[in-house]
């Protein structure tokens, strides 16, 4: 099963940026786990992080056509604002899972709200980087129903 994780802005950051909230492992800590997952669960799970909203509409528009067959997105602040972004995953049709390493449902208000939720099939919050373990095993099963 080929699988991809995107990563949006400022998740390159991570052990840098609000340790409390985000902790202390780094970008590179997330990406060996992903990447032992992968290993494990003998899946082709792609990364791919950006700052910018139109690299990940991009991104995610060549998973329409790259045999993509699920996705796990962290949109980071874009989560919150980014219609282009939700509107680019209601086009794809694979399993989809939002994934945020903090509780955003426990942070400032405006954290509170996703306009890409509703265009996922689930949602994972506040599990820290584990969160994205959850979302892959999500996928695979969703795989495995089909």
């Amino acid at each position: 099963m080929k699988i991809l994780v995107i990563n949006g802005p400022n998740l390159n950051f991570l052990g840098i940026r609000e340790k409390k909230v985000y902790g202390t492992q780094d970008y590179e800590y997330l990406l060996g786990l992903i990447g032992k997952k992968a290993e494990e669960t003998q899946n082709e799970i792609l990364t791919f992080q950006s700052n910018h909203e139109g690299a990940i509409i991009d991104r995610l528009q060549e998973a329409y056509f790259d045999g993509t067959e699920g996705i796990v997105i962290n949109p980071g602040a874009y989560t919150h604002y980014s219609y282009a972004i939700r509107d680019a995953l209601a086009s794809i049709t694979v399993p989809k899972v939002e994934i945020h390493i903090s509780d955003i449902t426990q942070r400032e208000e405006f954290r509170r709200v996703s306009v890409t939720a509703p265009v996922c099939d689930k949602q994972i919050y506040g599990q820290g980087l584990d969160g994205y373990l959850q979302a892959i095993d999500y996928i695979i099963g969703q795989e495995n129903k089909g």
